[in-house]
């Protein structure tokens, strides 16, 4: 499990430079008006917002920032790549759930950042990262 996580395989230039376009395309697009917006409208936005997972509004909230603001960061960086896109995938399956599974229509965004957080997490950082970086001498 660690292997997986922690290694970057070698891959080709353009394996290499598709999951850098993956990373950066998918992270930039979450931030400002998912993550970012719900990071600065906090206060407004907790009493309101959707507690799926029974742990309160304001804790449900939090989580979301956390996956659509920082691990939108760290998937720009390259660093935890493969870790950072566990909770942006679980916080698209709850979006998911919440439009009663629409995979298509109005709420298909939410169809494609999974697809791409899936993609990112099976092709892992690549080389141009700072997973790359750090972990290169533990393949």
């Amino acid at each position: 499990m660690k292997k997986f996580f922690l290694t970057v395989q070698k891959g080709t230039k353009s394996s290499n430079f598709a999951a850098f376009i993956l990373r950066v395309g998918f992270g930039i697009l979450m931030i400002p008006y998912h993550g970012y917006a719900k990071l600065v409208e906090f206060n407004e936005r907790k009493d309101g917002f959707v507690d799926i997972l029974g742990l309160g509004s304001s804790v449900s909230l939090g989580l979301a920032v956390f996956a659509e603001f920082f691990c939108s960061v760290l998937l720009i960086l390259g660093l935890f790549t493969r870790l950072a896109t566990i909770p942006l995938l679980a916080t698209m399956l709850i979006a998911l759930s919440i439009h009663n599974w629409e995979l298509f229509g109005e709420y298909e965004l939410a169809t494609a950042f999974f697809i791409g957080y899936l993609s990112i997490l099976t092709l892992g950082p690549g080389k141009f990262s700072l997973d790359y970086l750090i972990f290169k001498r533990r393949r």
